[in-house]
């Protein structure tokens, strides 16, 4: 391959989330900090936007509709727009019609969870996959297939889609097991992009006249919520929450841009989450963090957190109230970091293999 390799980044770059953006933002741009000529493959689909819209406007579908709420919600998604244009990006093309894509050098599958089959909108689209595409190369960097389980298995048929990736890497242990069964051969493992490429992250400056603790993500259990708010009490922080509305918190910022939070996290005195990039964001942060089960992204979160050996910041219902305290109260320890470290240099080892 060129010194200047021409590389599609293949990926969910326009979902109305922090962490689709960023892990999206941080792979393009760190690719090209590297010297390498990458975008973001454009792909568009009516039906995939439509979708994706229904929920950025009602995120929680159990939750009752707020008109009050909706004015939030439109400004959130709009600054969204905005941030994806100014993203490095192909000539779009239709997510259905691969072989309209521009050819590449390499083309680049993930991060996110671009093999899950389960996904509401994009799950079984064969592009993830390399169905159709044009060019040279095919890997994948950080792939998941977020709540799919391995138990399942893959189908036959995506398994030999798999076989037909140069190079394979994932980012959590669930969907190495998967690649392993359909390949027979372990992949790679390897960081989120922003985990590996931090230095692409542009927190915007946030003044807030008091100390908060960060709330991220929707849908707590009210154990949880109990055990955050009886430490903020006792703290003296406010509990506001970003991105999402949660009542059980003092404060709601809805319409934050990716900038916006990004440098609300780096200000916190410690989040609450149930998201992955949650974690991600805290640990980046080396911030106090507590993560709540979530049963569709409990693969994701489970195996980050075990992988950087943090995994008692992801709490059960029976954990006690002052155990919640004590992690909120300090930062992940130093093992987590010098762990983090390491894979950074595996991570970037295995792009070295799949760029040169």
């Amino acid at each position: 391959m060129s010194d200047r390799a021409q590389i599609g980044v293949l990926t969910f770059h326009r979902c109305i989330n922090y962490g689709s953006y960023w892990q999206a933002r941080c792979l393009v741009e760190g690719l090209r900090s590297l010297g390498h000529e990458a975008v973001l493959m454009d792909h568009r689909s009516r039906q995939v936007d439509r979708a994706e819209w229904r929920c950025a406007l009602h995120p929680v579908p159990t939750a009752p509709r707020l008109g009050s709420d909706r004015e939030v919600y439109v400004e959130k998604a709009r600054r969204f727009f905005q941030a994806f244009e100014a993203l490095p990006l192909s000539a779009a093309f239709p997510l259905e019609r691969p072989e309209e894509a521009e050819p590449f050098d390499l083309i680049l599958v993930g991060s996110d969870e671009v093999w899950n089959l389960r996904h509401p909108w994009y799950g079984g689209k064969p592009i993830f996959y390399g169905h159709g595409l044009r060019g040279g190369r095919l890997a994948s960097y950080a792939a998941s297939f977020g709540n799919q389980d391995a138990e399942g298995g893959l189908p036959q048929d995506r398994s030999r889609q798999l076989q037909a990736f140069d190079a394979v890497a994932v980012r959590d242990e669930n969907s190495r097991r998967i690649v392993t069964q359909a390949l027979e051969e372990a992949p790679e493992l390897v960081l989120d992009p922003c985990l590996q490429f931090p230095e692409q992250i542009e927190p915007a400056r946030i003044e807030q006249e008091e100390p908060y603790i960060a709330v991220y993500g929707h849908s707590f259990p009210g154990w949880f919520t109990s055990a955050v708010r009886e430490y903020a009490k006792q703290a003296r922080l406010r509990l506001i929450s970003i991105g999402y509305r949660n009542d059980w918190a003092d404060g709601q910022w809805i319409d934050a841009d990716p900038q916006q939070f990004a440098g609300f996290i780096a200000g916190s005195a410690a989040v609450a989450t149930n998201f992955f990039h949650g974690c991600v964001f805290s640990l980046l942060n080396r911030k106090p963090f507590v993560c709540a089960p979530s049963e569709y992204r409990n693969n994701k979160v489970r195996d980050l957190l075990t992988l950087v050996g943090a995994k008692e910041r992801l709490l059960a219902e029976w954990e006690p109230a002052e155990d919640v305290s004590e992690l909120l109260r300090g930062s992940a320890g130093p093992e987590t970091y010098r762990t983090i470290t390491n894979l950074r240099q595996v991570s970037q080892r295995y792009l070295d293999h799949v760029l040169n």
